[in-house]
């Protein structure tokens, strides 16, 4: 556990604030040169989408090596861009959609894809972590004060959905300053030290829980479900696409990657980690092969992260379990049930905005793409099934 030495800049070499958690800080707004013609058709993708000449722009723009792009945040503003051009491209009309993303689009958005070791698709570190700026850069990190770099048709839906995610994990972000002091109480059994630093995250995620409510603020369930949610739905899965999507210039062969999820966080997926949290159930293997999927939508520094956390032994659980110690046992209970109540909190959103909805459609095909999330799961089956390992965590009196 070297990094432990220095926890700043251990964080910072996986692109991790102890302010801002993992959502990328000061986002570029714009991409040099010919590169900015990807931003500039990205953030006409609602006016255009709705006059049906999408398409044709994106047909229109050259096809560019991405050698030039240089730094990490001139790469994830592409992969952004790109990837909001290829949602609008593939679900422009849903009476024909594309299974060929055009060579112009798909050769760079798959090798700037490598680079960042994610996959050829919008994913939630694009749409959320890396989509955002303050209208007054000298002004509060608050939600009048902010707007999406890139949005989708509906009107503000994809900004309210973006933002209060975003602010959602920027109130969990606070934890993460913890977990490099969690780590080295464990190391000089500095209980009081544990303790305290564990009811700074459960406090975090109680914070995180205040502000999902905003949801309800600005997000109509409506404009969400019957506009946006396409927006964010992938191709494997999917009846929509049931082969995947061409990537023209790279591969003849279908690729299928799910949507953008709540699953592909990784502040929330840390907790697991972190609390030690096994998604394994004997009549559930599905939920946890779902999120080990999800890590491989993160950027690379991020699921790195989380695998160093996952390997720190011993684990907080097992430190917390041999020392039998009451108050450490509190404590870790109190972060369990915060996290568990995040998730029941998700599941009573998810409800209001996908199946009540999805209950009011007639088509038999509507039905069974409802009981699906963007990112290609059995909604219900998987989050209460994550709420209930989550909760199945608590440590029970000797």
């Amino acid at each position: 556990m070297a990094f432990l030495k220095k926890p700043l800049s251990y964080l910072e070499e996986f692109h991790i604030s102890r302010e801002m958690g993992f959502i990328l800080d000061d986002p570029l707004e714009e991409l040099p040169g010919h590169y900015q013609a990807w931003v500039t058709l990205a953030k006409q993708l609602p006016f255009l989408v709705q006059n049906g000449q999408f398409r044709e722009e994106v047909k229109k723009l050259p096809e560019l090596s991405i050698d030039q792009l240089q730094g990490y945040k001139e790469k994830c503003l592409a992969h952004l861009a790109l990837g909001v051009i290829t949602m609008g491209y593939v679900w422009q009309d849903q009476e024909k959609i594309m299974q060929v993303l055009p060579r112009q689009i798909a050769v760079p958005f798959c090798a700037i894809s490598e680079q960042l070791g994610l996959p050829p698709i919008m994913v939630y570190a694009d749409c959320v972590l890396a989509n955002w700026k303050k209208k007054d850069p000298l002004g509060p990190m608050t939600y009048d004060n902010m707007d999406t770099l890139f949005a989708f048709p509906g009107g503000d839906c994809s900004k309210g959905f973006f933002l209060v995610s975003l602010l959602v994990e920027k109130a969990a972000a606070s934890a993460i300053r913890f977990i490099p002091d969690i780590f080295e109480a464990i190391k000089s059994e500095n209980s009081d030290s544990l303790e305290q630093s564990l009811h700074s995250v459960a406090s975090s995620i109680e914070e995180a829980i205040e502000v999902f409510k905003l949801v309800h603020d600005h997000v109509n369930p409506s404009d969400f479900y019957n506009i946006l949610r396409i927006y964010l739905s992938g191709w494997k899965n999917n009846h929509m696409l049931p082969n995947g999507l061409v990537y023209e210039g790279v591969s003849e062969t279908p690729k299928k990657f799910s949507g953008g999820s709540a699953a592909q966080s990784s502040i929330v997926q840390c907790f697991d980690a972190l609390l030690g949290i096994q998604h394994r159930t004997a009549g559930d293997e599905a939920s946890a092969k779902f999120l080990q999927e999800m890590r491989d939508y993160m950027p690379s520094s991020h699921k790195d992260f989380l695998e160093t956390i996952s390997l720190s032994s011993p684990s907080v659980r097992e430190f917390i379990i041999s020392s039998q110690d009451t108050r450490l046992r509190e404590a870790y209970n109190k972060c369990i049930t915060v996290l568990g109540n995040l998730r029941s909190y998700h599941l009573q959103v998810v409800t209001k905005y996908i199946i009540i909805p999805s209950k009011k459609q007639n088509d038999s095909n509507e039905e069974e793409s409802s009981a699906r999330g963007t990112g290609g799961t059995n909604l219900m089956i998987f989050l209460k099934s994550v709420r209930d390992t989550t909760m199945a965590a608590l440590l029970r009196e000797n």
